[in-house]
């Protein structure tokens, strides 16, 4: 029990707020659907960065290494000037999609160094160039560069030639939950002297602009005293609070109000305004900051001369009328005060904590660069916690649009007025995607419960809550069309989730398996009642959060006419019912009422298996026995039915569709495999081509899957082909065979072609900012991974294939399943030339000290050399690497074949144990 589990037992049980203040505050507030009033719903151009500096926000707040409360009433993060930038850099710059080659795309270097879970302690690095912001150079350049070329990057521009820039680390300590100690280190990294203006700012998001009439906080300035200027908040809702100010600097205030002026050319309503600070520093304006030191916007001016290698520090608290007074220190001198040797001291013992909670979680077999990327991933995961405000219902009549009396206009996310969004939620990334997407949430909650299973749930929980989940069941995909499909991954993760608390901390949430599971039925009725056209258990979807893997748009009327029976949506089902089965079975264990859920759930998962390969062979199955492979169904208009012969994750994501049952499962629950028994005997063509429940494996084991033995070793031989699939760093999503041989769909005189792309897309499909043509992606590698084991725990040492293909090496599928993990993890890890392949060909990240121990979780990686491409800080997801590493660097698998390891549950969906 480590100090920082001790606090996260505090919040969890409610003695102590430990999560009221937290890295909440996004990255890109700009741009988004919420703040798009538009007729057109062009969000990225309705809002643009060089309108956020003067144009207050409606819905949220951005900045840089920034933190808030957790309903982002008062924030607090960096502003820089360089002495050479025509703009003061509050806010991180990137291009819209309309302005790069490869869609939108964050143009800065920043890092989640660390954090722990109750954001107890926290450090950020951000680099920021000496010499002017290359703005107009990367927004020209990457505009007159097509889909073929590179991104231009800022590394690219020369921004950092000779090393002209300053390293800012930014670390956060808590003294108590509400009392927070800021450290800004600044180092030059150049050979020369260079100046740095820094503006710590605290400022109240504007929640008195938009109607109503909520109370309009204050911000208010003292005179410094002993060497400590301070800034006063008051708000009935936090209360008061003060931002203490090492160092006397001067404080500047303004209101976070819209320059009207600028922006629309109309008289400003007051003569302060949000973008008053970029004015006074950067433009000399004095008059542009309110000479009575009050505001709703303020900022501490630090001017910071400093020398060729040398580094600066700022110190600031920001805390309740009075620090804790435990740590303001006594005596006279430095030791007095919210700065006296206690706020260095306490600094210290954070960052201690961190290391032994951090310690504490990691196997001792992991190396110390494979625990570097471990932390950073759950950092960066942590970091990209963000405060989301969102009620769809203003919004629409904000638009002038009333959904309970008109239907006429259609507008985004009309059908979802019921949604009332006000919470702390995982962000895949806070610039790129600045908005929750669903199976993004679920994969983020796995790595999240290594640290804090009690955040993870309540992530879970809150999809499935009223205000977020449609009365018709569908869970809410992602802000730009909450109505769109993402794979239905919850019912896995909620029981993933469950599993790992049960087996980390020996709790059992029932409570919250009940609640999840009756809210999942809701959705899972909405799946079969929308998705499947026919009736005939073979699912579609439409795009499922593959963005550009099919021949066509797949959420998009397809131009032949007709319809696609999805291999992929069809799997998602099956692992669907696989996953409410596993929770349908552990409930039962407690309450006999679930035995007839878990029979329907396994019902369904038989129908649904056995439609996907028919007794017979058929034209109209997405089994094709001829490749050995799974595939899409196109059904033309005329009734003519053809198989899209891509080889993709579309047809590996059957592997997925598998579960285990414990040998002791008939004895503990006898009268459902009477039933389950009975249903397999009246239909006995079901059984002909998928895995058979009733024969017993490793340790007495039962085994439900889509694929059976002859099945399985057949997709992995493809999936475990270097010239196919496997890939050094993973498993790509798009056969390499398409490399030389692409796929080409011909309809009437256009002609469609897939073919193998390893980094990004060529194709404007999605907006081109996001590929399945080939590259590697974590999610998907996971639920592999995870499939393996579960074949393994049913297999056994006897099952061997090749690895890779035609390698002439047999391994289990442990074997396999670690070796896939072990080509994931290396994407991050140096390899024999002290190389990172994340890093690419980048001499400067491969190279410097500065530069190469700092990580990236990108989106999404090159299916060849491993090299990161897409959202530079998508940690959600890419975070599950975190997950890998200390999996395999603690599980046996002798150990764990033969027990009931508490770890099997994470990846066999069903505990072979039951705590009563």
């Amino acid at each position: 029990m480590t100090r920082e589990s001790e606090r996260l037992n505090d919040a969890r049980e409610g003695r102590a707020r430990w999560m009221q203040w937290g890295p909440y505050l996004s990255e890109r507030q700009w741009g988004t659907v919420r703040e798009d009033y538009s007729d057109s719903g062009d969000a990225w151009n309705y809002f643009t960065h060089d309108q956020s500096r003067s144009r207050a926000y409606r819905w949220g707040e951005d900045g840089i290494a920034g933190i808030s409360d957790d309903k982002q009433v008062l924030c607090f993060a960096l502003a820089l000037w360089n002495g050479k930038d025509p703009i003061l850099k509050e806010r991180l710059f990137g291009l819209p999609n309309s302005e790069g080659n490869h869609g939108e795309d964050v143009k800065e270097y920043y890092y989640y160094l660390d954090s722990t879970p109750t954001h107890s302690y926290m450090k950020y690095l951000y680099k920021y160039p000496q010499a002017a912001f290359p703005y107009a150079d990367l927004v020209d350049t990457n505009r007159r560069r097509n889909r073929f070329e590179q991104e231009y990057e800022l590394i690219d521009t020369g921004a950092f030639e000779d090393d002209r820039y300053f390293d800012v680390f930014v670390e956060y300590a808590k003294d108590g939950p509400d009392d927070i100690l800021i450290k800004i280190t600044v180092c030059n990294r150049g050979s020369e002297a260079a100046d740095l203006s820094l503006l710590p700012t605290l400022w109240y998001r504007n929640t008195w602009s938009w109607g109503g009439n909520p109370p309009k906080p204050a911000l208010s300035g003292q005179p410094a005293t002993n060497g400590i200027a301070v800034i006063e908040a008051r708000d009935e809702r936090l209360g008061e609070r003060r931002l203490f100010c090492d160092g006397a600097p001067e404080l500047l205030f303004t209101e976070n109000e819209t320059n009207t002026q600028r922006l629309f050319d109309t008289p400003n309503a007051q003569p302060f305004v949000k973008d008053a600070f970029d004015r006074y520093v950067v433009h000399g304006e004095a008059s542009a900051i309110n000479p009575a030191r009050t505001g709703t916007k303020a900022a501490a001016l630090y001017r910071l001369p400093i020398p060729a290698g040398a580094a600066a520090e700022v110190r600031l608290r920001l805390s309740p009328s009075a620090p804790s007074a435990s740590r303001q220190g006594k005596g006279k001198g430095k030791a007095a005060g919210p700065f006296g040797d206690a706020f260095e001291q306490l600094l210290a013992e954070r960052k201690a904590d961190a290391d032994a909670f951090y310690a504490s979680i990691t196997p001792a077999g992991v190396s110390a660069d494979a625990a570097q990327v471990m932390r950073q991933a759950l950092a960066g995961m942590l970091w990209s916690k963000q405060y989301f405000g969102y009620d769809v219902l203003t919004w629409l009549k904000e638009h002038g649009i009333d959904p309970y009396r008109e239907r006429a206009r259609t507008i985004r996310n009309r059908e979802w007025s019921h949604m009332f969004n006000d919470d702390v939620i995982s962000m895949p990334d806070k610039w790129e995607y600045p908005w929750y997407a669903a199976w993004d949430l679920a994969f983020h909650a796995v790595p999240l419960a290594m640290v804090d299973p009690e955040f993870a749930k309540k992530q879970l929980v809150l999809m499935l809550s009223e205000r977020y989940q449609h009365p018709n069941g569908q869970i809410p995909a992602y802000e730009w069309n909450f109505g769109d499909v993402n794979p239905p991954v919850h019912p896995w993760a909620t029981l993933f989730v469950y599993s790992m608390e049960q087996g980390q901390h020996g709790r059992v949430d029932l409570e919250f398996l009940k609640f999840s599971f009756q809210k999942l039925l809701m959705n899972f009725t909405w799946w079969v009642n929308r998705k499947d056209i026919e009736g005939n258990n073979l699912f579609g979807g439409g795009f499922l959060g593959l963005d550009n893997i099919g021949v066509f748009d797949r959420s998009s009327p397809l131009p032949t006419g007709g319809y696609l029976e999805q291999s992929d949506g069809t799997a998602w089902m099956a692992f669907f019912c696989a996953s409410m089965l596993g929770i349908a079975t552990e409930l039962a264990a407690h309450d006999p009422v679930y035995e007839d859920l878990a029979l329907k759930f396994f019902e369904h998962f038989m129908r649904i298996a056995g439609a996907m390969d028919r007794v017979g062979i058929h034209n109209d199955e997405l089994w094709d026995e001829e490749d050995g492979f799974f595939y899409d169904l196109l059904y033309m208009p005329g009734g003519h039915v053809t198989r899209l012969k891509v080889r993709s994750m579309v047809g590996l994501l059957p592997l997925c569709s598998a579960v285990l049952m414990p040998g002791d499962a008939v004895e503990r629950l006898p009268a459902l495999s009477r039933r389950a028994l009975d249903f397999i005997e009246r239909n006995p063509d079901i059984m002909k081509n998928i895995a058979d429940p009733r024969v017993p494996g490793v340790a007495g084991r039962r085994l439900m899957a889509v694929v059976g033995e002859d099945k399985l070793r057949r997709i992995l031989a493809r999936m475990l082909d270097e010239n196919e699939f496997l890939s050094d760093y993973g498993i790509r999503s798009l056969s390499r065979c398409h490399l030389d041989d692409p796929y080409v769909f011909s309809a009437g005189r256009e002609a469609f072609k897939v073919q193998y792309e390893a980094a990004e897309s060529t194709s404007g499909m999605f907006g081109g900012n996001s590929n399945w043509r080939g590259p590697i992606w974590m999610p998907v590698n996971v639920l592999l991974i995870r499939a393996l084991l579960t074949y393994y725990l049913y297999y056994g040492n006897d099952f061997k294939v090749e690895c890779p293909t035609g390698s002439g090496q047999m391994m289990t599928l442990f074997e396999v399943a670690r070796e896939i993990s072990r080509r994931l993890v290396s994407i991050f890890e140096r390899n024999a030339a002290g190389r990172r392949p994340a890093f690419g060909d980048s001499a400067k990240f491969q190279d410097d000290p500065h530069w190469r121990d700092y990580h990236l979780f990108y989106e999404y990686f090159h299916g060849d050399n491993g090299a990161g491409i897409g959202a530079s800080h998508q940690t959600g997801w890419t975070g599950l690497v975190a997950k890998l590493i200390q999996l395999f660097g603690s599980l046996d698998a002798d150990s764990y074949l033969q027990s009931c390891s508490t770890l099997m549950p994470m990846v066999a969906q069903v505990p072979e144990t039951v705590t009563a």
